[in-house]
């Protein structure tokens, strides 16, 4: 656990001693703004309910209690009370019908007096044959009616607002005591003509009246609001309510006893008209009041809706000030971290590299570019300080190892020049045997052999001098067709004689590139020739194309996996360091050829063969080109066949090995750029077959051999063979001489042999043969041991 908590960043550390109380403020607003948000839904829910079942359950109460004193009188036998009875009933079950259609919703209580409605007909049956008790049929409307009061009461009371709460209960009480004075109203109503009443009946009457009077004087009047109470007091004022309160109390005082009851006084006659008027006005006042509740909890809601909307506001501005202050606490620590963050990304990615870069091409380098130790005494600067030193140490490193590397290139392009130089010697003295001994046949192939043999070591004596830092040797300083460029490179090759070139001629090469290029194409051709079957061809062609020459380089090798031309294909298009070249000295053809093309700014692509050999393609850049002498530049690559009379063809030698016809793609010089025949290559572009050009005859000394250059390597620093005398007049080191041409060739190879006198292509020996494929089976053995060892 510690662990991982050394692996959290500062900022993010930071951060959440600010998320932590953020979140814990932001969970308190929320669960608090969801409670006022459900308050002020189920408040509205409440206010709804009450707009669309309020009114019709008032309606239903107010026909029960006038059914009630209908029914009254038809018990007491008043006249014309059939007639009423039956008009109230039908109101009663228009009420009840709306009622049940509204009151739908299963979550209210609303079933407590649908329940009871459903024995209403029970009852009235009961009233209108008078079966049981009056007392017992009036009670059962009382029930429904204070079911309905208590519906009210739970339904619109608004419980969970104080507020709301202290203002309907004058609504729920106003309610009771229009109950308690339609109770009176139905008492006396039962009554009837004579005028009186039971002990159970008076009873009642005397109860509902001290209810009303207690429910009007305690819990209406000191909780109606100044409008209400005024509005009470014009009601309560009115004749009619004074007639009430005249007969309530002569009931009360004027009544007689009798033996089955009391006898009421005469004033109970007026009760009906007064009742009728100020009952209508104390309806009214409950509407108003009702209607007063229902603003109040809008408002509630209203308000409550606010509340949550200052309460976000509110939380938003303390969060945003939290971002505030965490945003410039933050900043003061971690800006100065960002800074030493950009100044070591700036250091490790463009000034170390550009530092180490100069260092190992041998250049100095100014210290005031490299990060100080300035020696600030806070946490950032220490790190900052542990950097630059890290740096300083890092640099030294770097600057001794490129004078160890520095000294070792050196060293490596001294032994590369002296033994070059030596190379260039025995060339020399093998072209003066060719040229005494020319008329041995045998031996002439020998010395042949030998020439190509030596050759050969110059080309790995100037792959040494190009990986130590060195450059090639170039006495050219005339451009070079690409035609004969072609022909340059193909003499480097030991077995040359099975190249066959396809070039242009209207195209030239610039005199400082030609030595770079024709190393670079005879190393691949020499591993074109060296890995493919010895009978086989390698052809190289040469043709102009938009960025520049395209030289083309095709054998019929063993075939290469995908993943193999994509791994040299890597080393050739990046000239790989010095570090990869150490683990990797079995394989120097690809670093030769990709430092070659790095210089040249030329890039070299292996790809698979449509003959199912490799294909090596080498793109040279534009620059290096010139149009030669004369000639107009085109678009196609051609072969030029050259005529006797300028190239004399010698004879064969013994020595000399045949040249096949069909052409074969090149790889790198190094075992490890092939992979054993049956392995798998990418798939090339099916090419149409070209028409098959004339064989150029390749340019020979006088002794029979392929004309090369004649040059000593030089290595890139500026140190001179010591060993090797240079001309007093001349301040630079001169160059070997050139071998021309046919210049000491022997009498019987100057004239051109007959056609029919050539000797076949196919007359190599025995044992010559055998070598070819011996080398061509242990090349390819060593591919597969190779890869063998590549893989995990």
């Amino acid at each position: 656990m510690p662990r991982r908590w050394r692996t959290v960043r500062l900022r993010t550390l930071l951060i959440w001693l600010a998320v932590v109380p953020t979140v814990a403020m932001g969970t308190q607003v929320t669960v608090t703004a969801q409670r006022l948000l459900e308050q002020s839904a189920q408040l509205r829910a409440d206010l709804e309910a009450a707009e669309r079942v309020g009114a019709p359950l008032y309606t239903l109460m107010v026909d029960m209690q006038a059914e009630r004193t209908a029914t009254a009188s038809l018990w007491a036998g008043t006249a014309g009370s059939e007639g009423e009875l039956r008009v109230r009933r039908a109101a009663t079950d228009s009420a009840a019908a709306e009622f049940r259609a509204l009151a739908d919703d299963p979550s209210r209580s609303f079933t407590e007096v649908t329940r009871p409605l459903d024995k209403l007909a029970a009852y009235r049956q009961r009233a209108d044959t008078r079966s049981g008790a009056a007392d017992s049929t009036l009670a059962y409307y009382s029930d429904v009616i204070g079911k309905v009061i208590q519906v009210y009461q739970q339904e619109f009371s608004h419980a969970e607002d104080a507020e709301l709460a202290q203002a309907s209960r004058p609504v729920v009480s106003m309610l009771q005591a229009t109950e308690m004075v339609a109770r009176e109203d139905t008492v006396l109503a039962l009554a009837g003509p004579s005028g009186e009443l039971g002990f159970v009946g008076y009873d009642q009457f005397v109860s509902s009246l001290g209810a009303q009077r207690y429910l009007h004087e305690a819990l209406i009047v000191p909780h109606l609001t100044a409008r209400d109470e005024r509005f009470y007091e014009r009601v309560v004022g009115s004749e009619d309510w004074q007639a009430k309160t005249r007969i309530e109390n002569a009931v009360l005082s004027g009544h007689k006893d009798t033996v089955s009851g009391v006898k009421l006084p005469g004033e109970v006659a007026d009760w009906s008209s007064a009742h009728s008027n100020f009952s209508v006005q104390m309806t009214t006042l409950n509407i108003d009041l009702a209607r007063s509740v229902l603003a109040r909890g809008e408002a509630k809601a209203a308000e409550l809706q606010a509340e949550v909307a200052w309460l976000i506001a509110g939380s938003g501005g303390g969060l945003l000030a939290v971002v505030i202050v965490v945003v410039l606490t933050t900043r003061s620590v971690l800006r100065r971290l960002d800074d030493l963050h950009e100044r070591t990304v700036t250091v490790a990615e463009e000034t170390l590299p550009e530092v180490v870069a100069r260092l190992q091409h041998g250049q100095s380098v100014d210290p005031e570019v490299l990060p100080a130790v300035s020696g600030d005494r806070d946490e950032v600067g220490r790190i900052s300080d542990a950097f630059a030193r890290a740096v300083a140490v890092s640099v030294d490193g770097h600057r001794r190892l490129a004078a160890e590397r520095h000294g070792f290139g050196l060293f490596a392009s001294g032994i590369a020049s002296r033994t070059g130089n030596l190379v260039s010697r025995q060339l020399s003295l093998t072209e003066d045997l060719q040229d005494a001994f020319g008329h041995d046949e045998a031996l002439l192939a020998q010395l042949m052999r030998s020439d190509q043999l030596t050759v050969g070591m110059r080309r790995q004596i100037e792959n040494l001098l190009i990986l130590a830092g060195g450059e090639v040797p170039d006495p050219h300083t005339e451009p070079m067709r690409v035609a004969d460029l072609l022909r340059e490179a193909a003499a480097e090759v030991e077995d040359f004689r099975r190249i066959e070139r396809q070039a242009l001629d209207e195209t030239s090469v610039e005199p400082g590139a030609i030595s770079q290029i024709s190393h670079l194409l005879a190393e691949l051709l020499d591993n074109a020739t060296r890995f493919s079957p010895p009978k086989s061809k390698v052809v190289i062609r040469a043709e102009l194309v938009a960025d520049g020459l395209s030289v083309e380089i095709e054998d019929r090798g063993p075939r290469v996996s995908p993943e193999r031309y994509e791994e040299m294909n890597g080393r050739l298009h990046q000239a790989p360091p010095y570090s990869v070249l150490a683990q990797n000295a079995h394989r120097l053809g690809l670093f030769v050829v990709g430092h070659l093309a790095d210089q040249l700014g030329a890039t070299v692509t292996l790809r698979r063969s449509v003959y199912g050999g490799t294909c090596a393609v080498v793109i040279l850049p534009a620059h290096l080109l010139l149009p030669s002498e004369g000639e107009t530049p085109s678009e196609g690559a051609g072969s030029r066949p050259a005529s006797p009379a300028e190239v004399p063809a010698p004879a064969a030698a013994p020595g000399s090995a045949p040249a096949p016809s069909d052409p074969v793609p090149v790889r790198s010089d190094e075992p490890a750029t092939r992979t054993a025949p049956g392995t798998e290559h990418e798939q090339g572009t099916e090419q149409e077959p070209e028409p098959e050009p004339v064989p150029e005859p390749v340019a020979h000394t006088s002794a029979g051999l392929p004309s090369r250059r004649t040059r000593t390597p030089r290595h890139a620093p500026a140190t001179a063979l010591a060993d090797r005398p240079a001309p007093a007049a001349a301040p630079t080191r001169p160059a070997l001489p050139e071998r021309v041409p046919q210049t000491h060739i022997a009498d019987q190879l100057r004239a051109p042999h007959a056609p029919e006198a050539q000797v076949p292509q196919d007359t190599a020996t025995p044992e010559e043969v055998a070598d070819a494929w011996a080398d061509y089976e242990q090349g390819t053995q060593t591919v597969e041991e190779e890869l063998r060892r590549d893989q995990p």
